[in-house]
């Protein structure tokens, strides 16, 4: 029989998104066998949970606020990409391309899971729209059904605005087959094509 505590660390591990139950009894029995490391681990995560909060620009996670990119004056503030979560938002900054600013929506417009339009974070990308400095807003959400129909809500609602609107392009993956890519897919690709 497996010791209270040992079960217990076990299912809360088991509760991240991505780890299974044998993934997260591995875990449990790692932590056990490395006290300094569950100290340390207990210990940053009480910190993050004290320290870290919204920006109350962009609505990133921070320590501080503003948070450092929107505290950056080298970011053009004219535009912000709007990206459902801060995963989005670190994988567009990892690209080194988008010197803009960012809007983090903190979630995509999912009637099924309850999740409507106050869920989201849209008043204060509205707030951001009606100060008069942002010009363009990046629409960035994926492209599957809740984030086509974010991405459809948002261009609704920012239209009358008055500020351009523009969607990442969709498509065909560099590196990919084009026997392999899916008909939407492909219908994309072909409506996002460009200039060369």
């Amino acid at each position: 029989m497996t010791p209270e505590p040992i079960t217990r660390l076990t299912v809360l591990l088991g509760r991240l998104p991505g780890i299974g139950e044998k993934t997260a009894q591995r875990l449990a029995l790692h932590l056990l066998r490395t006290p300094e490391l569950a100290h340390d681990l207990a210990a940053a995560l009480g910190q993050a949970t004290e320290r870290i909060h919204l920006c109350t620009r962009c609505c990133n996670l921070t320590d501080r606020d503003p948070c450092t990119l929107c505290a950056d004056e080298r970011r053009d503030a004219r535009v912000v990409c709007v990206v459902e979560g801060p995963p989005d938002l670190m994988a567009i900054e990892r690209t080194r391309e988008f010197r803009g600013r960012y809007h983090v929506l903190h979630g995509v417009l999912s009637p099924l899971d309850g999740v409507g339009p106050d869920e989201l974070h849209i008043r204060e990308l509205l707030a951001r729209i009606n100060g008069g400095e942002v010009q363009e807003v990046i629409l960035a959400t994926d492209p599957d059904v809740e984030g086509e129909a974010t991405a459809l809500y948002l261009t609704r609602l920012l239209k009358p605005l008055g500020v351009r609107l523009t969607r990442i392009a969709q498509g065909v993956p560099l590196g990919g087959d084009l026997e392999f890519a899916s008909q939407a897919t492909l219908a994309q690709a072909l409506i996002g094509r460009r200039e060369v």
